[in-house]
């Protein structure tokens, strides 16, 4: 996971401000942005989706979804 990634786009999340904080905190105990962790849960969660591992130079795919992000049957 060393490939660093050219270009960023916000992504904005709305989150309890209580949770915020302990996320922050727990982030800075390890030395990490927030930034750097959620960044490293989407890709994680990318590769469980796909089954494979994720390049960042791979073009998005326009999968079949229904809305809600349901699999379609």
């Amino acid at each position: 996971m060393s490939i660093i990634e050219q270009r960023t786009a916000r992504f904005t999340v709305l989150i309890d401000p209580r949770k915020k904080a302990v996320f922050e905190r727990l982030c800075a105990e390890e030395d990490l942005t927030s930034s750097q962790v959620v960044r490293r849960m989407i890709r994680s969660y990318i590769e469980a989706r796909l089954g494979r591992p994720w390049s960042p130079d791979e073009e998005p795919s326009e999968g079949k979804r229904r809305p809600g992000g349901a699999k379609p049957k």
